[in-house]
């Protein structure tokens, strides 16, 4: 039977402040080549000129998904990208302008429930009609590293802000999503309920998927 439930209410973010140092916790900083000091005084730098509800990110040139997603954790399970996904740091951003530098800040973001069971290729131009922008990969994981209520059991999303092109210039048809794993097929059993980094067609609905996107990005 299709799912009914109402997707719970999603409190703020943690102060920006708070978030560095989860970030350093997790050794997110030693990853990306940032130092504590750092990654802190860009948080209190940004926490008096920016939206107060903000995200933390880390450049996805340096922290990029596979390093970024076994840092996830729910329910005692460790996050994982989906073995044949070997390509995962090559979907990089499309339609998407990044601040300089290693740290900025995402601003607005949405989870894209209402946009369930839309295909990718539909979503793209009506976010861009409401000014919206499409989340990266990395941003999301950044997200439910934060947030890991965001990621809910048939209330999950695509991140399809990152594409990967191909060497003939085409796009390929996949695009990243962050779900529950159920623990089947080449998953595994061990794997059941962790956060799970995958994909899915750009063409294709998922009705427990939405389509992630925020207002904007900045320092």
């Amino acid at each position: 039977m299709p799912d009914t439930s109402s997707p719970a209410t999603l409190l703020p973010l943690p102060p920006l402040v708070t978030q560095a140092d989860h970030l350093i916790r997790l050794g997110v900083h030693e990853l990306a080549g940032i130092t504590e000091d750092e990654l802190r005084a860009f948080a209190a730098e940004a926490t008096g000129s920016s939206d107060a509800d903000a995200l933390l990110a880390v450049h996805p040139d340096r922290a990029p998904a596979s390093v970024l997603a076994p840092l996830l954790h729910r329910e005692g399970k460790s996050g994982f990208v989906v073995t044949d996904m070997t390509d995962v740091d090559q979907f990089t951003p499309s339609t998407v302008e990044l601040p300089d530098g290693p740290l900025y800040l995402v601003t607005g973001l949405d989870r894209g429930d209402h946009m369930a069971n839309w295909t990718p290729e539909e979503a793209l131009p009506t976010l861009t009609e409401q000014d919206r922008t499409p989340l990266l990969l990395t941003e999301g994981i950044h997200w439910v590293l934060q947030q890991p209520e965001v990621l809910e059991r048939n209330h999950c999303f695509m991140t399809i802000g990152s594409r990967l092109r191909k060497a003939n210039g085409t796009l390929d048809a996949r695009t990243p999503a962050i779900w529950i794993s159920n623990g089947s097929g080449r998953d595994g059993r061990e794997h059941r309920n962790a956060p799970k980094v995958g994909w899915c067609w750009w063409g294709n609905r998922h009705t427990w998927l939405g389509i992630a996107s925020a207002t904007g990005r900045g320092h």
